[in-house]
């Protein structure tokens, strides 16, 4: 467990360790330099003050220090109590420094290479080089401490401490600047007008003034829809007509795309026990006198349909179970704390064995900070994370806080998901509603599936491919050789009877198998960050639409692709195009 994960205002829980019996943790460390004795290496001394004696058996292994941005890989050469420093490796002017210090066996003496740089780093006492497990007896949320080696070097930059939960700006004023329709215009002039003719009070279309602004409005707009169009039209970026969008694509061999749908993650409130996601699922947004649960095939799907409401559909299969619902984050006993924004991991109250890697927790604000009222809630704080490592378990045992053994599950999500702002766990509200402290501001949750827009729809017949009528010339030969004609075949581009088709982004992913190094196209990638599913070129869109036939006698199941450049002749491809009106035709190879 990092100790930097929280920012919180009332460290209590340093002091609830320190009056533990046996817990110990590490109060705060300084970095020998100005008032180092003579000989002394500056700022390679790190003094780490702990709240009980320091254990005398650490070596170099139990200590980790990590960060810097020019400077890495800082090593530690010797590490020692500063009541018993090591004679072979200290002067007498140092080892009268160090035991003259106040409470000297509280003070761990760590030797380092070299100094750093001016950047912020990590020490982390720890039961080996390889592992996070803190040493035994001492407390997970106070084993490491972040520091600076140039602490008393003079800076440029500014010395106030980062707020990691300080309130977002707030957005600029909406100014309109450019005013190039017939109603800003209008507004502009009357403005101007008003500015220059202060005395004037009639607005009346009558009023001179008034017919004046109205004309200079009236014209201004139609030169400025002129100069809009042909300079809309002129760029490939702008143009807004499909037949200009078509020669700009034409002209640089680029193949115009037709967009994607919506995607997004979707919270489900599930009761019972564990129970897989029905395949024949279908979302819909909300319809006025329709239940929120309805069968299909129903007369209430039907009465819902009938309202045209948006659908969606899960992308994947999942495991639901009612427990998962609510996750409430732990605060190890301090207050007024949040998530910093960059934040990877965390630690939910109790013991959840069911919770696995991969699985995608929604972090959400559900009481206002100030208020703690629920309404209050900023709904722009909801963040999906996916899980890369989840620790339930401290061996066989449950994992608990060791200060009070309440149950605890420690998470880390994908670093692709890190939070993009501080997340408020718990605060007080101002004094309008108590100043009192709340908990629980921000909740995770579970039970959570990909669902892309889009409505499936099955048996649509789009009918057989016509005989063929005209045949290739024969092939040359001697007079006397009858060759059997080569029928030509027909250009088959049936049309949809719905539409517009759904597309679909995908993504590549790459993966070895057995040694053998495979790329394929997917919807989205299991593997990698929750906000990734959410994120594709919208030129690798494909049409989301599957056509079943019978080739040469057998089945055969034919594929969307974005063309056919790349298709052989026995390959089952075709491509979904779209016209000026909203139509959809399908257009398959000539087997050549």
């Amino acid at each position: 467990m990092s100790s930097n994960t929280y920012t919180c205002c009332d460290d209590t829980r340093r002091a609830a360790v320190d009056a533990h019996a046996t817990l110990n943790g590490i109060d705060y460390l300084e970095v020998l330099d100005l008032d180092a004795p003579a000989g002394s290496p500056r700022q390679r001394t790190l003094m780490v003050r702990l709240l009980k004696p320091a254990p005398g058996a650490l070596t170099s292994d139990n200590v980790r220090i990590v960060g810097g941005e020019r400077i890495r890989g800082i090593g530690v050469e010797w590490i020692a109590v500063a009541s018993a420093p090591p004679a072979a490796a200290t002067s007498a002017d140092e080892q009268a420094f160090f035991t003259g210090l106040p409470q000297a066996d509280h003070v761990l003496l760590v030797r380092t290479d070299a100094a750093g740089d001016f950047s912020t780093y990590h020490l982390q006492l720890a039961q080996g080089p390889d592992t996070d497990t803190p040493l035994p007896d001492f407390d997970p949320r106070l084993s490491g401490v972040a520091f600076a080696f140039k602490v008393e070097c003079p800076s440029d930059f500014d010395c106030a401490p980062r707020n990691d939960c300080a309130r977002e700006p707030a957005p600029p004023p909406d100014i309109h600047y450019l005013a190039r329709d017939y109603a800003s215009l209008r507004r502009l002039v009357i403005d101007r007008l008003t500015q220059q003719m202060p005395g004037w009070r009639d607005r009346s279309p009558a009023d001179l003034a008034t017919t004046l602004a109205e004309l200079i409005a009236y014209v201004g707009d139609l030169q400025h829809y002129r100069l809009d169009a042909i300079a809309t039209e002129a760029y490939l970026h702008t143009a807004r007509q499909r037949s200009s969008l078509r020669r700009h694509a034409l002209l640089v061999d680029y193949a115009m795309h037709e967009g994607c749908n919506a995607r997004t993650w979707l919270h489900l409130e599930v009761g019972g026990g564990a129970f897989p996601l029905p395949g024949d699922l279908r979302l819909l947004t909300r319809v006025p006198g329709v239940p929120d649960r309805i069968t299909p095939a129903s007369s209430d799907e039907r009465t819902a349909m009938a309202s045209a409401p948006l659908v969606f559909e899960p992308l994947h299969t999942a495991t639901l179970r009612e427990e998962h619902n609510e996750f409430r984050f732990h605060s190890w006993g301090d207050t007024r704390c949040c998530l910093a924004a960059g934040a990877t991991h965390a630690t939910l109250r109790g013991h959840w064995p069911d919770l696995a890697a991969g699985d995608v927790l929604v972090f959400q604000e559900v009481r206002g900070p100030l208020t703690g009222a629920p309404e209050d809630a900023d709904p722009s704080h909801r963040h999906a994370v996916r899980l890369t490592h989840v620790r339930a378990f401290d061996g066989t045992d449950p994992l608990t806080d060791p200060l009070d053994t309440s149950p605890i599950t420690e998470i880390r999500w994908h670093a692709g998901d890190a939070l993009p702002f501080p997340l408020c766990l718990s605060a007080e509200t101002d004094a309008e509603h108590g100043a009192v402290l709340i908990d629980d501001v921000s909740i995770a949750l579970g039970n959570n599936v990909l669902v892309d827009h889009g409505h499936s729809v099955d048996g649509e017949s789009l009918g057989s491919v016509p005989p063929p009528r005209l045949q290739f010339p024969p092939p040359a030969g001697t007079r006397c050789e009858r060759v059997a004609p080569v029928a030509l075949p027909p250009r088959f581009a049936p049309s949809l009877a719905l539409g517009p088709v759904t597309r679909q982004g995908t993504v590549r992913k790459r993966s070895i198998a057995f040694g053998v190094r495979r790329e394929e196209r997917v919807l989205f990638d299991p593997d990698a960050s929750a906000g990734a599913a959410l994120a594709w070129r919208v030129g690798d869109a494909i049409p989301a639409i599957t056509l079943q036939g019978t080739l040469g006698g057998h089945d055969a199941t034919w594929t969307a692709r974005q063309d056919l450049l790349a298709s052989g002749a026995g390959d089952t491809h075709f491509v979904l195009e779209s016209d000026d009106s909203g139509g959809m035709q399908a257009r398959f190879g000539d087997d050549r």
